[in-house]
């Protein structure tokens, strides 16, 4: 991914997005779920301002922002429910931003990974997801 700040935020919202799939699995999951997704929310809005975003438009960035993560969290939820071309597609769109990368076999590592990412969450505890750990 690029080192902008659209490629952070694609990488994290994808991460954020694989770790609140996994949460919202255990219905004691939701109010963490709810704390990581403020904890975004919080993080964004300093990053926003330490770029120079003043008062008056943050709001407006992160609200974005939020949409983007929703979108993307059901497109990821979606796409790891089916077949690897719905998940193709969601990377392209939302990881790529449409744009095709640069190797043939991008996509596919990134698919694979994200896989991979998402069968060790779920494999790990609600306990140890609440305690930050991450596979």
């Amino acid at each position: 991914m690029p080192d902008t700040v659209d490629g952070r935020f694609d990488m994290i919202a994808a991460v954020l997005s694989l770790v609140l799939i996994r949460l919202e699995r255990e219905s004691e999951g939701a109010a963490l779920a709810a704390r990581l997704t403020e904890r975004f929310v919080t993080d964004m809005d300093g990053q926003l301002r330490e770029l120079g975003i003043g008062d008056i438009v943050v709001g407006k960035h992160i609200g974005r922002m939020m949409a983007m993560l929703g979108g993307r969290l059901t497109a990821y939820r979606d796409g790891l429910a089916g077949e690897g071309a719905a998940l193709d597609a969601a990377l392209l769109r939302n990881l790529y931003r449409g744009d095709a990368p640069a190797g043939p076999d991008a996509v596919a590592h990134v698919r694979d990974r994200m896989r991979d990412l998402s069968e060790r969450l779920a494999a790990m505890s609600l306990a140890r997801l609440r305690m930050g750990e991450l596979p």
